[in-house]
Order: C-alpha cells, then structure tokens, then sequence
C-alpha cells in the first residue's frame, strides 16, 4: 500500500497537468519531485503550488532542472533520491507541430522516455504512470473509444505516444516485475480552483481552450475553428473534454493501483467524462461563464484532426475507482477565472 512519505518523482512536473497533480499529490501526503527542462513551462508555475499546499506541504517538495534527453541529469537525480515509483508527463504536445517538425517530437517524447526506462531500471524504481493520449485511437471506428479499440495514430505526436506505449508493454514483458499504468487522456481543460494555477502555452495555442481564453482577454483578435463540414450536429468536431483536476485525481487513483496491485502487467486507462461536446458547444459554454463574445474564423480542416472523439470511462471506474466529477459549465468557469486574474498567463505582460 502507499505508505506516509511515499516518494514519487514527476516528470513535466512545471507543465499545465503536471503541476495540478502535483498540488494533489502534496496534499494527499506523497513527497513529491519534479524534474523538468521548463521548455514549454516556468518557475512560477512551482512556486504557485508550493504557496497552494502551504508552508508545511511544500516542505515535501522539491524541484530538479533537468531534461530527459540527457541521461546524465536523470543518473544525478536518481543517485541522490530513492524514488518508490514516476508519473511520467513530460513531453511535446502540439499535433499541428508534430506534423511541421516530427524529428523534434520523436527525439523529445520517445528518446527522452527510453532514457527513462533505462535510469529506473538501473535504480531499481519500476512503478510508473504514463501521459499517453487519446490521439493513440487516431480516427476512431467507432465510440466511445474503449481501451481494447485498435490502436492507430494518425501524426507524429500521436505516434509517439502509441511508440512510448509500445515501448512499455514490451519492458513489461520482459521484465515482469514493472507495473505501469498507461493513461490515456482526452482534452484536458479547466483550471485549478483558486484561479493560480493554469494552462500557460508559449506562443499561439494548440489547443482549443487556452486559445478561446486568449481571445477573450484580448491577446488574440478571434478564434480560428478549424473544420465547419464535419459530419456532425454543429459541422465542428467533437471531442471529450475533461477538468484538470479531474485528471490529475485520476492519476493519483493509477498511483495506489500500482502500489496495491502486484500483478497489474501494463494497463491501459481511458481518463475521459465519456461525453462528446463540439468544438461550438464549447465556445458557446465559455462565453456563457465570461460574459465575453468569442468572434469567431471558420477555417479548413486541419490535416491529422479526426471527426469525433471521446472515451468510455468504465474501466476506470471499475479499477480504479475514478469517475470525472466536472462538466463543461464548471470547466469554463475555472478556466475564466484563472484566464481573468493571469491574463497573460504565469508571466504577466511583457
């Protein structure tokens, strides 16, 4: 069972999911670190959680600069701390990027995940929780999408992840000694309640929500939608958005199933609400909770982008004992209020 002073290190620990579990993490006890490069993350983000959990809490926190490219930096990391199992987030996230420059993705994501397997076997740590993606089902024959649907990306962020997955059954099978559990995510959105922790992207967003959040504070003329002739109700696709904190509960609930279960093998989880909602449902959910006009560009398809998506959650709910609590009315909501106190994000203007 997870024991008091449970030590799990984070991988991306500075990024959007990562730093929401963190904060649930220190609050539920584990000691925490996080390892991250701070590429597409900062400091501040850090610092935020230390002042969420408090004096005492953050005490069991502890940060590490490092990227996993660079097996030096984990070998220094994991000689010094004696880590009882990974939550591995750390990667590149963008699909339209990943199309434009894959060499990137697969050296960051794939690369730096082997060197990962690698130091942990050395170290004799062999629990770990896997950020994979719902983009592992590519375009999916038919939802919900459930964790036994063929397995078919279709971009190279895609790819990577179902690469990382791949790598990881084949680890467990030759060493059956590793429980891992690969959690397969749909469209994280939300934002921490307090309004101090949320989605930072650097640049133009990837992602629907930040992009919609950075239009409504005004650092974004309008919301480019991308595909208005999709065969569904509104012609926009649709996806299964779900509340970061939701999400990083659902990682913890994966961490105590490694702990409590021995012969766990290499499972995959569908972390997800199990309902699809398009992409003008959405805008129209955030405009409500912001009072804000979204002005709106319908633009072409994006290559790589599928039709619908979205997750059956009863594995997860059987196993892990998980279920999403939030629907979109509260993801808007905390995702504009965290949009209105930063508006330029972690940051401020520059």
């Amino acid at each position: 069972m997870v024991s008091p002073m449970t030590t799990v290190l984070v991988t991306g620990g500075a990024g959007f999911i990562g730093s929401h579990t963190v904060v649930q993490l220190l609050k539920q006890g584990f000691r925490v670190t996080i390892m991250d490069n701070l590429d597409n993350s900062v400091m501040e983000a850090v610092h935020r959680v230390g002042r969420l959990v408090g004096p005492h809490l953050s005490n069991n926190l502890t940060f590490y600069h490092g990227d996993l490219r660079n097996v030096h930096d984990l070998d220094n990391l994991f000689s010094k701390t004696n880590f009882d199992a990974v939550i591995h987030f750390a990667g590149l996230k963008g699909v339209g990027e990943s199309v434009a420059k894959p060499r990137r993705y697969f050296h960051n994501n794939v690369v730096g995940s082997i060197n990962l397997f690698q130091v942990m076997a050395n170290h004799n740590c062999k629990k770990m929780v896997i950020s994979s993606s719902a983009t592992v089902y590519g375009q999916p024959d038919q939802v919900p999408c459930v964790e036994e649907s063929l397995l078919q990306a279709m971009n190279p962020y895609g790819r990577t992840k179902l690469f990382v997955e791949d790598i990881a059954r084949d680890i467990q099978r030759a060493e059956p000694e590793w429980r891992i559990i690969l959690l397969r995510y749909f469209n994280p959105v939300g934002a921490h309640e307090s309004g101090q922790l949320g989605e930072d992207p650097r640049g133009i967003p990837n992602n629907l929500m930040p992009y919609i959040h950075q239009v409504a504070v005004g650092r974004l003329p309008q919301l480019n939608v991308y595909g208005h002739d999709y065969p569904t109700k509104d012609g926009t696709p649709i996806r299964d958005y779900i509340h970061v904190m939701d999400l990083a509960e659902g990682h913890i609930a994966a961490l105590r199933k490694l702990f409590a279960t021995d012969n766990i093998g290499c499972t995959a989880y569908n972390l997800g609400t199990g309902r699809g909602t398009s992409v003008l449902e959405m805008v129209a959910a955030f405009e409500k909770a912001s009072a804000k006009k979204i002005p709106i560009k319908m633009c072409p398809r994006r290559p790589g982008d599928a039709t619908a998506v979205y997750a059956s959650t009863d594995k997860a709910e059987r196993e892990l004992g998980w279920k999403a609590k939030y629907g979109i009315e509260e993801m808007c909501r905390d995702l504009w209020n965290w949009a209105s106190k930063n508006p330029w994000g972690y940051q401020g203007k520059h």
